[in-house]
């Protein structure tokens, strides 16, 4: 009879435990019938032409895959010697987006559309429409774009910053295509930094997130959205339970800078700075390794003009805490050029307290991307080192205190073997002991022009915040 009293009591128990684990877990489907309608799936052509003086190679000569291709698939379309090629090569890919106004204005991520000749929104209800880029700000990943529609669903705008680390979310998206997808998973981590990615404090997720799903939405359990899924981290390509998804404050912030303004405008303190280690905090006297360590200061900008100095570390700007020195570049950029900050710094063993009149940071080449179809046929062709370069503004010089200078806006085929990178700027090109300014693109080419093939040279460069040498040794025997 005991024996029979004690399995009923651990059945009851077992079954209570079941019970409230069963309303621990929550419960989707009302939140996906009610928000799942505003997630879109977009796809985008993009047009590349293949022209090579004339005939349509998809591979540029000098590409090591030229060679092979030529050899064994001499038939194949795009080889030399076959006619009727096509001209052009049709790039499609996926992504996903979401309405956040009924008139037809969707977030998605701002490499889901980057290059795009056109952009095509699909509804939950199959109807379809094209899009105009509004606009892109490749620094955030966010992009805004505007469909000729009325009476959307939209989705509900949550507060991201009231996010806590444990607490479901949900993903809905278009993952490899298949449209309105819903996964489900945790906050695994808030205030995230990824490589070169300075300006974007990620929420991590286990979310299933794969490619198709960027720029899809990351909802709470309540319906809101308080993320963009972004990016994944992925040794095979696909999802490995970490999911990176931008903050919706942010993404709020930037897509009101693109609609009234179409571009996003960023404070800029003028500092090279970097993490603050143990050894660091040793030798500072600094109680704890937290903080932005500055390595340099730029002469002239608003930390310089301010009293800031190299081997400061700055503790806090604007009142929010610098923690670790990724926090600056987002609390300065968030900061709006022309207003005046407070800036903390730690200091031989005391806090001393300045004053900054923040600047603007220089526009990317492609900050903020109009709407329309750009005749990709027209881009200037890349020199002899595989570059398309423009010239700097007078703004851009003087904000920079140079005379000339080029920028790099692409690296050709040609081009991927020299150290040389998209937004680069060209200084000076020195040659058998004599340095030459560069001051405009037909001066710069006209120099290659002149050289052997296997000229050796220097380029002076200003990458980011420092100047660097880079020696190119050969060069093609013609543009591509």
């Amino acid at each position: 009879m005991l024996k029979r009293s004690f399995f009923a009591v651990a059945a009851l128990v077992l079954s209570l435990n079941v019970t409230a684990q069963g309303k621990e877990l929550p419960d989707f489907t009302d939140l996906v019938d009610k928000q799942g309608a505003a997630v879109v799936n977009i796809s985008t052509t993009q047009i590349i032409h293949a022209d090579r003086g004339g005939q349509q190679y998809p591979f540029d000569e000098n590409d090591p895959s030229f060679e092979f291709f030529r050899r064994f698939f001499p038939h194949q379309p795009g080889m030399p010697g076959v006619p009727g090629m096509p001209h052009d090569f049709e790039n499609k890919s996926l992504g996903s987006g979401f309405i956040i106004s009924s008139d037809g204005y969707v977030l998605t991520n701002a490499h889901v559309i980057d290059s795009a000749d056109e952009v095509v929104v699909k509804l939950t209800d199959k109807r379809e429409f094209k899009a105009k880029v509004i606009g892109a700000d490749k620094r955030s990943d966010v992009a805004l774009i505007k469909i000729e529609a009325g009476g959307l669903p939209t989705v509900k705008i949550g507060d991201s910053t009231k996010l806590k680390v444990g607490e479901w979310v949900v993903a809905i998206g278009s993952p490899f295509g298949f449209e309105n997808s819903v996964t489900a998973g945790i906050v695994s981590a808030k205030g995230r930094s990824l490589p070169e990615e300075n300006y974007v404090p990620f929420i991590q997720t286990d979310a299933a997130v794969n490619p198709g799903n960027s720029g899809g939405p990351l909802f709470n359990l309540k319906g809101e959205v308080i993320g963009i899924n972004s990016q994944i981290y992925s040794r095979s390509g696909g999802f490995m339970g970490l999911s990176f998804a931008i903050p919706i404050d942010l993404a709020m912030d930037v897509q009101g800078q693109l609609r009234h303004g179409g571009k996003v405008h960023r404070g800029r303190l003028g500092v090279v700075i970097r993490d603050v280690t143990k050894d660091l905090a040793d030798s500072f006297g600094l109680a704890k390794t937290e903080g932005a360590f500055v390595d340099s200061v730029e002469p002239g900008q608003p930390a310089d003009k301010a009293g800031i100095m190299a081997g400061d570390v700055i503790t806090r700007f604007d009142g929010k805490p610098i923690s670790q020195s990724s926090d600056l570049p987002r609390a300065v950029g968030a900061a709006r050029p022309g207003a005046q900050a407070q800036v903390q710094v730690w200091r031989k063993g005391a806090t001393k307290d300045f004053t900054v009149t923040v600047a603007e940071m220089p526009d990317d080449k492609v900050l903020a991307q109009r709407g329309g179809k750009r005749g990709r046929g027209a881009e200037p062709a890349g020199n002899r080192l595989g570059l398309v370069l423009s010239e700097l503004g007078a703004d851009q010089r003087r904000e920079l205190k140079v005379n000339g200078g080029l920028v790099v806006d692409d690296v050709r085929a040609n081009g991927a073997r020299f150290d040389l990178r998209a937004g680069d700027i060209l200084l000076a090109l020195i040659a058998k002991g004599n340095q030459t300014e560069l001051r405009n693109v037909d001066q710069f080419n006209n120099l290659l022009a002149a050289m052997d093939k296997s000229a050796v040279f220097t380029l002076l460069i200003r990458r980011g915040e420092s100047q660097s040498f880079v020696t190119i040794k050969g060069l093609g025997d013609k543009e591509n």
